[in-house]
């Protein structure tokens, strides 16, 4: 998916879609909101099979938008955990509707 160029426009949905498009994103978010903090390994082994590069990147583009903080820890071995930022935090109700759309209409598809 082409990412929406942020100054396309004043729409709102077109700038909401340009941060938050794509399959990974809102279950990314999703995973966070439901565990606080999670490292990379956990991250990944709750999402459904997504490649480490598309982990990585999409990871790093919400970093980037200020809606997850990544914190790393100089150890051996590495350590770094993710989790949601008071920014992110606010696309929780947005999120909880989706998931609630989902639960009634999931068993209607014909």
């Amino acid at each position: 998916m082409a990412k929406w160029p942020v100054n396309e426009c004043e729409c709102p949905m077109i700038y909401t879609l340009s941060i938050l498009g794509g399959k990974w994103k809102w279950l990314i978010l999703y995973k966070l909101s439901e565990s606080e903090v999670l490292r990379y390994g956990e991250l990944r082994k709750n999402l459904p099979p997504i490649t480490h590069k598309m982990l990585s990147q999409q990871l790093k583009e919400l970093e980037a938008e200020c809606l997850i903080h990544r914190e790393e820890y100089h150890q051996i071995p590495p350590k770094v955990e993710y989790s949601l930022t008071a920014k992110g935090k606010t696309l929780m109700p947005v999120m909880e509707l989706m998931s609630q759309w989902g639960k009634e209409n999931r068993s209607s598809r014909q």
